[in-house]
């Protein structure tokens, strides 16, 4: 009728089949974004049973060690226990690819280290897993330096004399390690690159034995451990010339880095860190990192780790990434000039 207003084409209403169709797609498209938000949000019962932690090295090992106060920490902080598993062999290899071809549910972590990351790559024809691709890192838990230390009865006190002493007699000098393509094995090759300069190599089995020569002078030199060469770098048994890491060590605040003593760039150390299997949920992996971060600030975390040496050092999963990327770029740069090759 003319003169008769219509409502807006928004109020009207709908007829009932149209106004049927509406709600249904506004029902279906509801549920697909509730189903999104679902897949999305964090498994708020993860975890619900023990989770496994896979060290790829023997009980008693330093690795083992950490590995079992993480896990002991990081369980109470989770509300389920940690149960260590010890998968030994091949320099662990055998341990690491456990953990890689592990099903990535959240349920299995492991430990790693520079030798089974970064240096087995480059060391081992064939690795049966890719320690980048293969690997969704958590978080570094620590690092252990070398020191490296002289026998009194080598005729140079920094790393000035060592070198020139080096060059004027290559191979004399001789330095002990714990056997062929060892980190400590090879902190010694990057030494020696890098200072241009030949040592004489002695592979030892035991780092006792090891130490034990070089205390009594039948070793010259060594990049030592720090508990054992703080020891009798007190005791005047031995000389400090240098340490391996980036920054003076607090224990050695006198001793430079080889960086600081002309070797600029260098850094060997064994860092120590918690990895899972590719494709584990990134919520599980922030949730892991966050509570490694806090297990790391624990008293007795830190007094028992510096007890052996280690450094308490946590990171972002894309740092220990990229950390393992450097590493494996720099051993993989160094070993074929000096022909170093794993047992």
């Amino acid at each position: 009728m003319m003169g008769t207003s219509r409502p807006p084409y928004s109020d009207r209403p709908l007829p009932c089949g149209r106004r049927w169709k509406w709600a249904l797609a506004a029902t279906l498209m509801s549920l697909s974004l509730s189903a999104t938000a679902l897949a999305q949000a964090p498994d708020a019962r993860w975890p619900d049973r023990p989770i496994r932690m896979i060290v790829p090295l023997p009980a008693g090992s330093a690795l083992d060690l950490v590995g079992r106060l993480v896990g002991q920490k990081l369980g109470e902080r989770l509300g389920q226990p940690i149960v260590v598993e010890n998968r030994v062999g091949a320099s662990g290899v055998i341990g690491t690819e456990a953990i890689v071809r592990a099903p990535p549910d959240g349920y299995t972590i492991g430990m790693a280290t520079t030798t089974t990351l970064a240096t087995a790559p480059v060391l081992t024809p064939k690795l049966s897993y890719d320690p980048v691709n293969d690997v969704a890192p958590i978080s570094l838990v620590g690092v252990s330096p070398y020191v490296l230390v002289a026998h009194p009865g080598v005729p140079a006190r920094n790393i000035a004399e060592l070198i020139a002493l080096a060059k004027a007699r290559p191979r004399t000098l001789s330095y002990s390690s714990v056997g062929e393509a060892s980190l400590a094995h090879l902190a010694a090759l990057q030494f020696s690159a890098m200072a241009g300069v030949e040592l004489n190599h002695i592979p030892y089995k035991s780092s006792t034995q090891a130490v034990i020569d070089l205390n009594e002078g039948r070793i010259d030199l060594q990049f030592g451990i720090l508990p054992t060469s703080l020891q009798l770098i007190r005791a005047g048994k031995l000389r400090a010339l240098a340490v391996t890491t980036e920054r003076r060590l607090d224990e050695l605040p006198d001793v430079p880095t080889l960086a600081e003593a002309g070797l600029a760039g260098f850094e060997a150390t064994l860092w120590l860190a918690v990895i899972a299997p590719k494709g584990v949920s990134p919520d599980v992996v922030a949730r892991l990192n966050r509570d490694i971060a806090a297990t790391l600030e624990d008293p007795d975390v830190r007094k028992a780790w510096l007890i052996q040496g280690i450094y308490p050092e946590g990171s972002t999963p894309q740092a220990l990434r990229d950390r393992t990327v450097h590493d494996i770029a720099k051993w993989r740069a160094l070993v074929p000039k000096v022909g170093a090759q794993a047992n």
